[in-house]
């Protein structure tokens, strides 16, 4: 069922060469960021390029909820910030819908202001667990309320007289990280969070854009990031990059389909995010860096795919996991089509998404005669080589945008065509998904 209202099947059939230009949206999390920290600045920010999908927009109904202005002008997103603590307690509410990153960052966003809120979601984000968040910010003086295993509904009440906090994140999660630095910034003193590896960076890099006081070091203990907190941010004018988590259905879908040749221009290349680029290229894709530049702080470059009939399975790197998470169910269709075991270890993260993204496609791929070994944090596909990928089944999408699109892909490539039983909450981070794949000469049908 879709999170909002019936479901929606889809039927993706082998289709011709896909070729012509992609232009994905925005990038989901600079997204996000950008109209939290533009509401905690003092002054007008104003944002292109912002991802108009259903999580964004969630996210700008609660920053009004909060006391903020925010409206649409022509293109551009404008925000009328209210300052560091100056958020004021919403009369309703606030719904995050499907949003893990909206949900987590607004909860650090809020956690060290005087004000009690309520957030809750759909059926997938109730399930997701919400103390990974509240544990740390209970550490500022934050107190929470929710259902059994600290999850959604939950009702936050921010800390009147925050401390600072030292924390170690203890798993590797840029929205743990980032709600913490976020509820830091109301909070006297230096609040310091310790990664062992290297998660997305868009928080500090935008912090520190707005005018925080804020340095990262790399020490023997990990990744150390400090904070003043207390500052007066500084409203920006933002040119959100486009999203290489939207970008890599496109790429992927241009790699398994015959005769291919698709240009996405615009992708940020941040390094805490392109390593789902790095790892195809292992494996022998025809993929190409062009037009490379710097926009915004972010690295971005025009990305070239081309069918890449001759690929090969590989060990991925497991340091890289953190660089590409939500990348490994596309990365696993991938690797159907290449030859031998494509082997993805430290990933057990996967398994608290928006759903249990190992099982939701171990499960579809085996559906489609493609052998798939799984353990708690690893999974192993072998792959069966161009044209040797039977498809012909049914996948279940799980309320979750990126299973949905990663079957609708495999779908290009196999023999039968493939049956998604709801690609509704596709809406959620890639609205334009639909027409954008048969601009390019895909065959998706709803059922």
């Amino acid at each position: 069922m879709s999170s909002h209202g019936a479901p929606i099947p889809m039927i993706s059939a082998k289709c011709g060469p896909l070729s012509g230009i992609a232009d994905v949206p925005g990038d989901k999390s600079i997204s996000h960021r950008s109209l939290i920290l533009g509401a905690m600045a003092v002054g007008e920010t104003r944002i292109t390029g912002l991802l108009e999908g259903d999580d964004v927009l969630d996210t700008a109904r609660a920053m009004r909820s909060f006391g903020a202005e925010v409206e649409k002008v022509a293109d551009v997103y404008v925000v009328h910030g209210v300052g560091v603590g100056g958020f004021a307690e919403p009369d309703h509410v606030i719904d995050c819908g499907n949003s893990g990153t909206g949900v987590r960052l607004l909860m650090g966003a809020m956690a060290t202001t005087d004000i009690s809120v309520t957030f809750t979601g759909d059926a997938s984000l109730n399930g997701r667990p919400m103390a990974r968040v509240t544990d740390p910010l209970a550490l500022f003086g934050t107190q929470s309320v929710g259902r059994r295993g600290g999850r959604l509904p939950m009702t936050l009440v921010g800390a009147a007289d925050p401390i600072p906090v030292r924390y170690t994140v203890p798993m590797p999660s840029a929205q743990v990280k980032s709600a913490v630095l976020l509820a830091g910034l109301n909070a006297p003193g230096k609040t310091v969070v310790i990664e062992h590896e290297a998660t997305r960076d868009h928080t500090e890099r935008m912090l520190k854009g707005f005018g925080a006081e804020i340095t990262v070091e790399d020490t023997d203990a990990g990744r150390v990031i400090t904070l003043t907190g207390q500052p007066e941010l500084r409203p920006q004018t933002i040119a959100v990059p486009r999203d290489p988590s939207s970008a890599a259905f496109p790429v992927c879908a241009a790699l398994i389909t015959e005769g291919s040749d698709v240009l996405v221009p615009g992708i940020g290349l941040n390094p805490t995010r392109a390593g789902l680029f790095t790892t195809l290229r292992e494996m022998g894709a025809d993929l190409t860096y062009e037009n490379e530049r710097t926009e915004g702080g972010e690295p971005v470059a025009d990305l070239r795919a081309r069918f890449s009939p001759n690929l090969k399975g590989i060990e991925v790197d497991p340091t890289r996991a953190a660089s590409m998470i939500d990348e490994y169910p596309v990365l696993s269709v991938v690797a159907a089509f290449a030859e031998g075991q494509t082997v993805m270890r430290g990933v057990k993260e996967l398994r608290v998404k928006e759903s249990d993204r190992i099982d939701a496609m171990a499960k579809g791929l085996r559906a489609n005669g493609v052998e798939v070994d799984e353990g708690e944090d690893w999974w192993i596909v072998t792959g069966r080589g161009h044209g040797n990928v039977p498809g012909g089944g049914t996948c279940a999408a799980r309320l979750d945008h990126r299973i949905a699109m990663s079957f609708i892909v495999l779908g290009m490539g196999t023999e039968a065509p493939v049956t998604v039983d709801d690609g509704g909450p596709i809406t959620t981070s890639f609205p334009i998904f639909e027409p954008l794949m048969a601009s390019l000469g895909a065959k998706i049908t709803r059922a």
